[in-house]
């Protein structure tokens, strides 16, 4: 297959392109009201235009990030405070039940002990993730669990982790989750549709998910363990954002390799280069693996960097995540005592 993005490439389309771009490329303050990406049409040009990537200078530049970027004492238990407010609690396992659903919630509540709380001199804080993931069969049950805590649902939609049943189906299940209070949705691309290069149906198909979603937010799971080339990665990130998600998600943390700085980091670069072409800021979301609190700081630094101080923010920055609560609490009791817990002492749910 040729490198260069054709127009044969992409097929015809029989979904009415969304709006044009927007004028923008300016600098993004700290203070910047989020609007919510409308998309654009499909541009093969601007997709050519950055679709190239370089792994090694990705490695070194995520090397260098790590290395130099050391976070200690005071200044790392408020990163891992910021952490848990950019993190969306999740289980998503074939044994979920309502309980465990409802026992997740009541930890999102309430995600540290108190004398931690009261160590941390927080008490007077809300600090809690910013949403709890779930199956759709248990969107209503964490709806309920939560009201009025300002903490949101997500919804893994559209045969999640898979994304191979009929289009039609996948819509219906995103308006099934939208109908059962879901705020924001994440849906899995069918990785076949990269590896064929049908730009225009990934697009089609994103778009009608946006629409499907009415006003909850639209994650896009690009499932990038699977996309086997940076080169897919980036393509997928464009087509994602111009057909109007909200955020672009590295993993349904069911593949064999998940969440990976390089990755993210080409991901976090066509999110600069979609902002400087629209003046649209598009959310980023890590998953699959980010187990760690070391981990966690590692993902901020490199958003930090990369993108500047707005997406350290839960509007643009997600961590999705079903242990790394655990650890990220073990640390901060470190931080208070001296000394680590068992984990059964944080538990989860």
């Amino acid at each position: 297959m040729s490198s260069t993005i054709r127009e044969a490439d992409v097929g015809s389309s029989k979904v009415t392109p969304l709006p044009a771009r927007a004028a923008a490329n300016t600098p993004v303050p700290h203070d910047h009201r989020i609007a919510r990406n409308p998309g654009m049409k499909l541009d093969l040009g601007f997709m050519e235009s950055v679709r190239s990537v370089n792994r090694s200078a990705l490695e070194r530049r995520v090397a260098s990030l790590t290395k130099r970027r050391s976070i200690k004492a005071d200044n790392q238990a408020a990163w891992l405070l910021k952490a848990v407010a950019c993190m969306d609690l999740t289980t998503l396992n074939s044994n979920d039940t309502e309980e465990r659903v409802r026992r997740l919630c009541a930890k999102a509540i309430n995600p540290f002990r108190r004398d931690i709380v009261e160590g941390l001199g927080i008490a007077g804080e809300t600090i809690r993730p910013a949403a709890v993931c779930v199956y759709h069969p248990f969107v209503a049950t964490a709806v309920d669990a939560v009201r009025g805590t300002g903490i949101h649902v997500a919804a893994v939609s559209t045969a999640f982790p898979h994304g191979l049943a009929p289009l039609s189906t996948r819509l219906q299940e995103i308006e099934a989750s939208v109908r059962d209070g879901a705020d924001e949705i994440d849906v899995v691309i069918p990785r076949g549709l990269v590896f064929g290069a049908k730009w225009r149906e990934l697009y089609n198909e994103i778009v009608s998910m946006r629409a499907a979603c009415g006003d909850a937010h639209l994650k896009v799971i690009l499932g990038t363990g699977d996309l086997a080339t940076l080169r897919n990665v980036m393509l997928a990130s464009m087509v994602a954002m111009m057909a109007g998600a909200d955020f672009i998600k590295t993993s349904t943390g069911k593949e064999s390799v998940n969440a990976t700085l390089p990755v993210g980091l080409a991901m976090v670069r066509a999110i600069r280069a979609y902002f400087e072409e629209t003046g649209y800021l598009i959310g980023f979301k890590p998953a699959g693996g980010i187990s760690t609190a070391k981990a966690s700081l590692d993902w901020l630094v490199l958003m930090k960097e990369e993108l500047g101080r707005p997406w350290l923010e839960p509007e643009l920055f997600r961590f999705g995540a079903s242990s790394l609560l655990t650890d990220i609490e073990r640390q901060l009791e470190h931080h208070l005592t001296g000394h680590y817990s068992a984990n059964h002492r944080h538990a989860m749910a």
